[in-house]
């Protein structure tokens, strides 16, 4: 399967590293533009590439690992997102270390708010509660495999995703819809953080 990442810093790095493992191929995207990420590209291999934002949107999967402060620029761009299984990795952070200020997002989920944003879109929340060199490790570890924990109102696109999980050596965990599963495992919550391992 192709995923299309929306974002190529950490994040996207440390889990493209277990796609391409498993079979899937991948590509990075920026708002800069495929050239600079040059650099970036040399250090995966033929199943992985480049492309704008707007090429990268168009693969079997999307993962958006940007930061909180730039997902509106998304609706600038020319991209119909309707029926797109889309993940929204991020998390609702102004500012990151030291402080992590967090955004205020009125009683709603992080995700619910990234619904919003991209109309149409089939929105799953996962890939945002480990930190990115947890995420990057061997899922299988201590006999067990990793949890990773999601949420979504769309239950195809669930599937499809716990797949993908799945397929990378994790274990998905469906926490339910975007409101009640969104708001225990977003930034701050019960979930985001725990590392923990199912046997």
């Amino acid at each position: 399967m192709k995923i299309g990442f929306v974002g190529a810093a950490y994040l996207a790095q440390a889990y493209s590293k277990h796609l391409l493992r498993s079979g899937h191929s991948v590509v990075f995207s920026n708002r800069r533009g495929p050239e600079s990420l040059a650099n970036l590209m040399s250090a995966f291999g033929t199943q992985a590439s480049a492309a704008s934002v707007e090429a990268a949107a168009e693969a079997d999967v999307v993962v958006l690992a940007l930061p909180w402060t730039q997902l509106r620029s998304l609706q600038q761009r020319n991209i119909d997102w309707s029926g797109r299984i889309v993940v929204d990795a991020t998390n609702a952070l102004l500012s990151y270390a030291p402080d992590f200020r967090r955004a205020d997002l009125g009683g709603r989920t992080s995700s619910e708010i990234v619904a919003d944003m991209l109309p149409g879109a089939r929105i799953v929340k996962t890939l945002n509660t480990l930190y990115y060199k947890v995420l990057e490790r061997d899922p299988a570890e201590a006999g067990g495999r990793r949890v990773m924990f999601l949420s979504g109102d769309d239950e195809k696109a669930k599937k499809v995703v716990s797949a993908i999980l799945s397929s990378t050596g994790f274990c998905p965990v469906d926490l339910g819809g975007l409101a009640e599963g969104g708001r225990i495992q977003q930034f701050g919550a019960p979930l985001a953080g725990p590392n923990l391992l199912a046997l």
